[in-house]
């Protein structure tokens, strides 16, 4: 008879022989034959089940462990030459693992971007997880940067524009693409290196002038590798698009769905009326439409436009340019429901009751007709009693019965408490040359909040009908803090005097509680950029998890199919659900619906990148005129290499390093977000009020360097730090590890 081993026996004779992982190998360790394979079988699919093991084809492994053949991406060396890798996939609930790679003399040189098959070893007690050894190289996604040129005899040399690059690229003679000096140039890595070299690269696109205004947004363009020229198939496709009539649509064109818009936008996808209910049976409530654009009636699946929308994900906005999702015959004019004129819509009509609950709703495939394109400011004025000949006609048949609808819902909105956060908005406005004229912050009016709810509220409505009808969909998912990002939240309310309750399951209610705390008070900029801060990123997928910033359970984007492409899988998931025609999801759409939503989330993050990377360099551009004055802020980051301030005037983020900061030595404490004086126990940390002076700036990469003047009103001794200033005993720590690292270094060396 056979003698079974335990689940914690099979767990830790893997652990032991992570080579031998096959069944087959199991059973042959502990000596299992014939029938009992049936028992061992099951045993291993209980710990599968249980997350114990991950099945990878016929072999059992830990999913917390690396096979120890991987295939791994190169991310690149550290500040001390020593080159590091990431799985390619990683399957594990815990931190990524990195992998410090050991070069043979004999191994090809690799560069960031390359894809590897390497032989790794667990590693403990260091600072990254496995050591691993070559197998060969399988691919590689060459590094791009976008950077200045400087031109020499023998080639040049790029600059790169990324904040806190200080690595040049050398640029060989045959390589330069005939770029000019001082010229801003995308280039991507070309080859090796040697061991005390530059990389290597070529110089793939000439840019132009990089001082120019308006090489500003083009900068972010390159760098981040966002599509801005459309593929000629593409605009073919679009130009022959028509506009649609009334055949097999809802005839909405008496209904006065107006648009409220920025004073200078393009595109209009969404418009509104609201009225009170007649039926006695819900007095005092209210009928609201929505209606939005109908771009899946042009944009059909698999076509050239669909397939350049779902590449792109999202439009892009820069203060001086927009990078469409769609071309502009239908963003800005076919897609755009402009006045007066008739569009082709997706409407909903949703029945309030007079305390603001959503108690019915149902979607038309429509025609309708604008009577006013409006913008937030002539809105706001005519409610406030400022009409115009514009607003004059429509202030008691359309106006006000939009913020009676609103006040209804800002009723329903106390009660669901979503968070509230208070960040002013910051507003760069450019003259006709492309600089920056002012920096402002938007004034919030009840015209912009009264467009949010009702948008919200359609998203929901969106969501409800695609899970009732079992149609498949993309959720806009946002999943609660972490623990470690709720302690951390805790400790900086607690150091500033508030609390935030603990032992309890999280809900917006209580961080509005700790919001309210701090309203009005100096701390509660802090106290937001903090709670925001402990925020997880929202992203689009098919599971049906909920979205805990605005407090909902279902929630899925239908307000936007312009600029969005999750937007527009849920208009052809409404148009499947409804049987409205032959353009819903296609077979692919369903398929591939998760990959879909990780593309257009990431494509979400790239351009949230850029747009705050451009505002960076604008801010820069503006202020660099300033260079010597002081300003004020507050301090809003903290790191080992200095303090960040946010500045107040401008909302721009400056960073004091730590060679203007005083006389003393000042120790990082990463848990507690603070530096602290060697000396006097100085302690510098988050919130804390600053004045500075400007520095340094340098426009073309966004940076801004500060030198610290007063803290919370205490004057810094000036000047640059005297060696005497350094704690004796941090010196002899460097010291100590110094030698640790070298000694370190020469172990991997000999093995």
């Amino acid at each position: 008879m056979n003698n079974i081993p335990t689940k914690q026996e099979i767990l830790s004779w893997i652990e032991d022989n992570p080579t031998l992982t096959a069944k087959r190998d199991i059973a042959k360790a502990f000596g299992i034959k014939g029938a009992a394979r049936i028992d061992l079988k099951r045993i291993l699919k209980e710990l599968e089940a249980e997350g114990h093991l991950e099945k990878r084809k016929k072999s059992y492994s830990d999913p917390e462990r690396l096979p120890p053949v991987s295939v791994l991406l190169v991310t690149g060396p550290d500040g001390d030459g020593d080159l590091f890798a990431k799985p390619m996939e990683w399957g594990g609930e815990g931190v990524e693992p990195t992998v410090l790679m050991i070069p043979r003399a004999s191994d090809p040189a690799l560069g960031e971007g390359d894809r590897i098959l390497a032989r790794l070893t667990l590693v403990k007690g260091e600072d990254h997880h496995y050591e691993g050894r070559l197998i060969r190289r399988i691919g590689s996604n060459p590094k791009k940067i976008v950077g200045i040129f400087r031109k020499h005899a023998e080639g040049g040399r790029i600059k790169p524009i990324d904040k806190g690059a200080d690595r040049e690229w050398a640029v060989p003679a045959d390589a330069t693409g005939g770029a000019q000096e001082g010229e801003l140039v995308e280039a991507e890595l070309a080859g090796p290196k040697g061991r005390m070299g530059l990389p290597r690269a070529r110089i793939i696109d000439r840019l132009g002038d990089p001082s120019a205004p308006k090489a500003v947004s083009l900068i972010a363009i390159h760098q981040h590798a966002i599509p801005d020229d459309f593929p000629d198939d593409v605009v073919a496709e679009a130009d022959k698009a028509e506009a649609k009539g009334l055949k097999g649509r809802t005839d909405l064109r008496d209904v006065p769905l107006v648009t409220i818009d920025p004073s200078d936008a393009r595109d209009h996808d969404d418009a509104c009326f609201a009225e009170a209910d007649t039926d006695a049976a819900n007095e005092g409530g209210h009928i609201l439409w929505v209606a939005i654009a109908d771009v899946a009636a042009y944009v059909t699946p698999g076509s050239a436009l669909d397939r350049e929308a779902r590449k792109r994900g999202n439009s892009t906005y820069f203060p001086d340019r927009v990078v469409p999702m769609l071309p502009d015959v239908l963003s800005g004019d076919l897609c755009s429901l402009h006045e007066g004129v008739e569009r082709a819509c997706i409407a909903v009509r949703m029945v309030l009751d007079k305390d603001g609950n959503k108690i019915a709703h149902d979607f038309h495939r429509g025609l309708m007709k604008s009577p006013a394109s409006l913008h937030y400011e002539e809105v706001q004025d005519a409610i406030d009693g400022n009409v115009n000949d514009r607003t004059k006609p429509l202030l008691e048949p359309v106006l006000k019965p939009l913020y009676a609808a609103y006040a209804a819902l800002v009723a329903a909105r106390e009660r669901r408490q979503p968070l509230d956060l208070d960040l002013p908005e910051r507003r760069i406005e450019l003259d006709d040359d492309g600089k920056v004229r002012s920096v402002n912050f938007r004034e919030r009016l009840d015209a912009h909040r009264l467009i949010e709810e009702f948008m919200v509220l359609a998203n929901v409505a969106a969501a409800e009908t695609l899970i009732a009808k079992k149609t498949p969909l993309l959720f806009r998912t946002h999943e609660e803090p972490t623990p470690e990002k709720l302690d951390a939240l805790r400790e900086t309310a607690a150091a500033a005097g508030y609390t935030l309750a603990k032992g309890q399951v999280l809900q917006t209610a209580h961080l509005n509680r700790l919001l309210d705390q701090a309203a009005g008070s100096e701390d509660a900029e802090l106290i937001n950029i903090s709670t925001l801060r402990s925020m997880t990123q929202a992203y689009y997928g098919p599971d049906h998890i909920g979205h805990f910033g605005l407090a909902l359970r279902s929630y899925a984007h239908f307000t936007s199919p312009i600029r969005r492409y999750a937007d527009l899988l849920v208009h052809r998931a409404l148009i499947t659900a409804h049987g409205w025609g032959k353009d819903g999801l296609s077979q692919h759409d369903m398929d591939d619906m998760e990959a879909t939503g990780a593309h257009i989330s990431d494509t979400e993050r790239r351009s949230m990148i850029a747009e705050r990377d451009t505002t960076d360099r604008y801010l820069a551009a503006f202020l660099s005129e300033r260079v010597g004055n002081e300003m004020t802020g507050r301090i809003s980051g903290v790191a080992r290499f200095g303090a960040f301030v946010k500045l107040d005037e401008t909302g721009a983020d400056g960073l004091i390093p730590m060679r203007n900061i005083g006389r003393e030595y000042f120790h990082h404490d990463a848990d507690n977000s603070t530096l602290m004086g060697a000396d006097t126990g100085m302690t510098i940390g988050l919130g804390q009020r600053v004045t500075v002076r400007l520095a340094e700036v340098t426009p073309v990469t966004g940076g801004i360097a500060l030198e610290l003047l007063e803290i919370e009103d205490q004057k810094m001794p000036q000047g640059r730090r005297s060696p005497a200033g350094r704690s004796p005993r941090r010196k002899g720590a460097k010291a100590k590890g110094k030698k640790a690292a070298t000694k370190r270094k020469v172990t991997r060396s000999r093995r």
